[in-house]
Formats: C-alpha cells, sequence, structure tokens
C-alpha cells in the first residue's frame, strides 16, 4: 500500500523537486528539471522502481517521530525517537547560485542522543522507473550512469553495491554528523564538483529566510499564506519564471481510477490568479517574471493559443502512458505530456487578458507587444466566441456551450476596451462594445435557468458548475446582483460534499459523465476557497470564514495541499503539491483579512479607475 499522498513533504531548488516520506523515502524526483523523466518513481509504483530510503536501520520503515520545516524555509527536518536513540535527518536542495546550476539533494544525519544505526538504501531507476543504471564507486564518490543521466554520491560512508543499489549502515553516537549529496549531470559531462553540505544548508536557510521576509502579508493566517508563498516559489523554474501547476504526473483524483493526468506544466488559466496573488504578497520581480514567460509562451497566432506549455514554453506535451507502472494505489493509466493542450478551451484568451489588464494596473510594464497580442486576440476571439468549446475543466467528451467560457470572452473583450479607452492601444471601439453587450446578454438569457433561478454549466443543460462562482469575481455581474446569490446558493444545495466542500460538477460513477470519463473525483478545493471568497462578497463574512478554516485544517502537518479532497476515505488525492490550490488559499485569506466583505465586493464590481467603461449590467 502506497504513502497517503499528504505524507509526502517538498524540497526544491527552483528547478526541479522532489518528494520525500514520513518514512524518510525520496519516492518522487525528476532531473534535471521538472518536466524531465523521474530517477525516483515509487510513487508510482514501488521500490524498485526508484527510491532513496535514509533513516534508522530496521527491519521495516517506520515514519518520522515528528517532522517540521525549518522555519520560512524549504528545508526539511525529520527526526526518528528509538529505543537507542534520536536521529535527526535534514533534507534539502540548495537553489541555484548561477548559470550552471547543478540539481543536489542534500541529506544531512546527525545522532542527536543515544546510539543509532542509520541505513542509506539508494536505488536510482532513470526514465520513470524503467532503466537500471551502472554504479561504480571510487574513494567517497559513487558514479551512477545509464544513457544520457549521470549521478553522482558523494559521503563520507562507507557504501557498497547489491543488485543495483547503493547500501551505507553507519552506527552514530550522540554529536555525530554525516552526509549525502547526489548530484546530476549529463553523462557525458564532467562529474560535478563535489558540494560541502554544510555551507550549502547555510544558503539554502539564508535564501528561503530573506525570499519569505518579503512576504506583505500580515493578517491572522500568516503562517498559512508564507508555507503556500514557499511552495509556489518552489514550483517556479527560475531560468524562465514559468510556474508548475504541480511537481507530479498521475496522482489520482479518485483512488484507483483512471482520472490521472500529467501536471508538470503550465496552465494559462493560472496566470491571473498567480499574478495578483505574487504581486498582493509583495513579489513584484516573481510577477514580472511570470508575466514575461506569459508573453514569450503565447506570442504568434492566437488561433494556434494552447491552454497548457512547458516550462519553457514549447507547446508539443503528447501524451502516452506508461504501462510498467502500476500507478499509485493501482490507480492506470499512468500518463506522461497532456493531451488537453491542444484542446480549444475560450476561456483562456480571457484569462491572458485578465492578466495582462492587472499588470498594467500593478505598472509592470508589460508594453506594446503585450497590447498588439491583447488587440489579436480579441480580433480572433470576435469570430470564434459562440462555438462550442472543452472548457475550462478540460473534458474529454463532446464540446458545449460552457457559461464560464463565454464570461471570460466578455471579459477578453471587456478588458480591451478599457485599454483602447485609454488610449494605450487603437481598435473597434463601437464594434467591441457591441459585441460585449451581445456576449453578456447571450449568457443571461441561455445560460441561466430561471426556473431553479441559478446560472448552468453550459447553455439549456441541468448540471452546475462550481466555475460560475468566479462570475463576480471577474465583474461579469456584481457580488449583490440576485443572479450571483441565488447561483451561490444552488452550487451549496447541488455541488458540496457531506463535509461541505465543493466538487467542480457531478460526475456519473460507472456511467460516462459530462466530462466524457466514467468515474468519480473529490471535492476540488480551489473550487471550495472559490466559495468562501464569494460568501465574503455577498457579506456572509463568518460563513467564509468558517469555511476557510476548514479548508486550512485539510492541510498536511507541514501546511502543504493536493489538488482535491476525499470526503469518503478522509484524504487528499490528486497531484500535490498543487499550485491552483495554494494559490486559491492565499488568494481568499487575503480576502478575509484585507477589507470586509462589503469592501471586496464593491472592489470585484468596480471597472478600473481611468479605465472605466459603461458595464452591460449598468445598461441593463
Amino acid at each position: 500500500m502506497s504513502a497517503p499522498i499528504e505524507d509526502y513533504a517538498l524540497v526544491g531548488d527552483l528547478h526541479t523537486a522532489a518528494l520525500i516520506g514520513r518514512d524518510g523515502a525520496v519516492d518522487w524526483t525528476c532531473l534535471p528539471r521538472f518536466d524531465s523523466p523521474s530517477c525516483f518513481s515509487a510513487l508510482l509504483g514501488d521500490e524498485t522502481h526508484g527510491s532513496w530510503q535514509l533513516g534508522p536501520a530496521g527491519d521495516e520503515r517506520v515514519p518520522a517521530t515528528h517532522r517540521r520545516y525549518c522555519g520560512d524555509t524549504l528545508v526539511l527536518e525529520s527526526t526518528w525517537v528509538t529505543p537507542n536513540g534520536t536521529l535527526r535527518v535534514t533534507d534539502f536542495m540548495p537553489p541555484s547560485q548561477g548559470d550552471a546550476h547543478i540539481p543536489r539533494i542534500t541529506r544531512i544525519v546527525d545522532a542527536v542522543s543515544g546510539r543509532v544505526t542509520v541505513r542509506s538504501r539508494l536505488r536510482p531507476r532513470f526514465d520513470y522507473g524503467l532503466v537500471r543504471p551502472r554504479v561504480t564507486s571510487t574513494g567517497d564518490r559513487t558514479a551512477i550512469v545509464a544513457g544520457p543521466d549521470a549521478l553522482w554520491l558523494d559521503t563520507q560512508a562507507a557504501t557498497t553495491v547489491h543488485d543495483g543499489v547503493v547500501c551505507s549502515d553507519v552506527d552514530l553516537s550522540e554529536g555525530d554528523r554525516l552526509s549525502f549529496t547526489l548530484a546530476y549531470a549529463d553523462s557525458h559531462e564532467a562529474p560535478p564538483p563535489a558540494l560541502d553540505p554544510e555551507e550549502a544548508l547555510t544558503h539554502t536557510q539564508t535564501y528561503w529566510e530573506r525570499w519569505a521576509s518579503k512576504c506583505t502579508y500580515r493578517g491572522k493566517y500568516r503562517e498559512a499564506v508564507v508555507r503556500a508563498l514557499i511552495t509556489l516559489k518552489a514550483l517556479t523554474y527560475a531560468p524562465t519564471g514559468a510556474i508548475v501547476a504541480a511537481p507530479t504526473t498521475s496522482l489520482p483524483e479518485e483512488i484507483g481510477g483512471n482520472r490521472n493526468w500529467d501536471y508538470r506544466y503550465c496552465w494559462l488559466r493560472d496566470a491571473a490568479i498567480t499574478l495578483s496573488t505574487l504581486l498582493r504578497s509583495g513579489y513584484q520581480q516573481e510577477a514580472r517574471d511570470w508575466a514575461a514567460w506569459l508573453l514569450r509562451a503565447v506570442a504568434g497566432d492566437p488561433a494556434k493559443l494552447q491552454i497548457m506549455y512547458s516550462i519553457t514554453g514549447n507547446r508539443r506535451l503528447s501524451e502516452a502512458e506508461l504501462p510498467h507502472l502500476p500507478g499509485y494505489e493501482d490507480s492506470l493509466p499512468v500518463r506522461v505530456g497532456n493531451g488537453a493542450a491542444t484542446q480549444l478551451q475560450l476561456d483562456v484568451h480571457g484569462e491572458v487578458i485578465e492578466t495582462l489588464h492587472r499588470a498594467r494596473r500593478a505598472g509592470l510594464g508589460v508594453g506594446e507587444t503585450a497590447a498588439d497580442l491583447q488587440i489579436a486576440f480579441v480580433e480572433w476571439l470576435e469570430h470564434h466566441w459562440h462555438e462550442p468549446d472543452e472548457g475550462i475543466w478540460e473534458v474529454r467528451g463532446p464540446r458545449r456551450q460552457f457559461v464560464h467560457s463565454k464570461v471570460m470572452a466578455w471579459v477578453a473583450v471587456d478588458r480591451t476596451i478599457r485599454l483602447i479607452e485609454s488610449g494605450a492601444a487603437d481598435g473597434p471601439l463601437e464594434r467591441w462594445r457591441e459585441l460585449r453587450d451581445t456576449i453578456h446578454r447571450e449568457v443571461c438569457e441561455k445560460g441561466y435557468d430561471k426556473k431553479r433561478n441559478t446560472f448552468t454549466q453550459s447553455y439549456g443543460s441541468k448540471e452546475l458548475d462550481a466555475a460560475l462562482l468566479l462570475i463576480p469575481h471577474m465583474g461579469f455581474l456584481p457580488p449583490d446582483d440576485k443572479r450571483v446569490i441565488s447561483t451561490i446558493e444552488a452550487v451549496q444545495r447541488e455541488l458540496l460534499t457531506p463535509d461541505g466542500f465543493v466538487l467542480r460538477y457531478r460526475t456519473a460513477g460507472e456511467e460516462t459523465g459530462v466530462d466524457g470519463l466514467k468515474g468519480d473525483e473529490g471535492a476540488f478545493l480551489a473550487c471550495s476557497f472559490w466559495l468562501a471568497d464569494d460568501l465574503a462578497m455577498i457579506g456572509r463574512t463568518d460563513e467564509a470564514r468558517e469555511l476557510f478554516e476548514r479548508l486550512l485544517a485539510l492541510r498536511n502537518d507541514l501546511g502543504l495541499l493536493a489538488e482535491e479532497w476525499d470526503p469518503l476515505r478522509q484524504r487528499q488525492v490528486g497531484n500535490y503539491p498543487q499550485a491552483f490550490s495554494l494559490l486559491a488559499l492565499v488568494d481568499t485569506a487575503n480576502v478575509l483579512t484585507d477589507e470586509s466583505a462589503e469592501e471586496h465586493a464593491a472592489i470585484s464590481a468596480r471597472p478600473s479607475t481611468s479605465l472605466a467603461a459603461p458595464t452591460p449590467q449598468e445598461a441593463l
């Protein structure tokens, strides 16, 4: 049986990351980048697919007695209290110090008291657990090579190699200290220089402490916000500024099910909330880097816009299955790549334009190129907004007239009208004002069920969709509009799990659902945060705060969240840790801290100053 998803801790170096279990096993790492093939894949199989176990020796793996991050850092400290003594392992990945970054996992072992035998079992398996490498040792250094990949282990411990496993068993007495450092290099390159683990630890701690100290949030939820922001920073690929949705692939949305996707890429729909979260939290440079990555990635023909790109902006994310991996708790298939990248999702144009709109308001200086791109997007949308698409949730079934997609098309046109009115771009102002009104009118007529008093997932459907909670966020309608309030209440009636969290939409179990898939999934945590936002917007602040604090209680002991929550098994599910969940957490903390519910509602509905234009609801 696999360890629960929430049993894992994250360490990272702004190029890639590692997941480390409570038992001290590194069970997932992709080297040298987030989207590289993994060399530790036990998370999606077992230790034979690659793992690095480090902890007290014994017949069975035992979980650490307690663990923590060292202050506001990404340095993990795990402690085992055994009958013979206390052992502490400090795990970290040193952030880059210049252009020639070498990914390293460093593990420092301390005997805190008594006498303890520490055991290391290093079993790398390249190419997602498929390739067993050649292992050779010379002095304090062990070389692990297969094809294009090489790992170099540096340690003071004596090592032996048995059946492709690098083994160490060392007796430590109180005060003894031992380190292991595993570095990656291309196999044709010279071995990387050995690292001083003590200097690397000091550098890593200092880096994260300084970064975290820039956070401007000072509210009641600072601990949760800072930990979420540190994790988001850890999901950043430093060379480009891109932020991956998660560092994992194929962690299931339903245990034993087939809703298993690769999230090691960058979704454009995360862009606006990412930018806002970084700006509100005091991270201007990260916001600039993210906006710059976005503009590079989406450059070109608007008709070729994708919903996601690689961390470098590559477009080819072809989806494939890995039949040699049994999957997390037998959840199959294991997928790499993501076929949704080529779907038609009309909301994405609105997300990109909303991001550019927010960037301008924050003074990030996105420039004329961004304005030209925005105009080109709306010229394309003018001829395509009325088409059905796969929607925000990337359905694998037939295209539909998704209400959220139409709302975001309205956002794209509205923000571009404001840009033209400001004098920063040229465009057919009157024609696009008419287009804005046409989209708004159609959504209100075809996307709203007057009998049930709620917006629906798609035109003429009976299904609800948690993405409808974003309508007041985007200013499509003000929070006090009765249609918004009744939709929020409909979501509460029809999309809540028994423990009060929000489903994206109703799935169909053994039948094929509206998303073209069989099976079910957990509550979507970002949607649950959206509900808390909406409740605050309509003045139900106590209810919003109660929901938010119950969501915080779902985090693991280190403050991490996956994509979803399984209300039956009472555990986290989906890829982990999930940027979208953490972004929504920070956003809701700001809503509940920085302003009253009434002020937030007013801000959400207000056109931007100096770019104000009559909105369709005002015309109505």
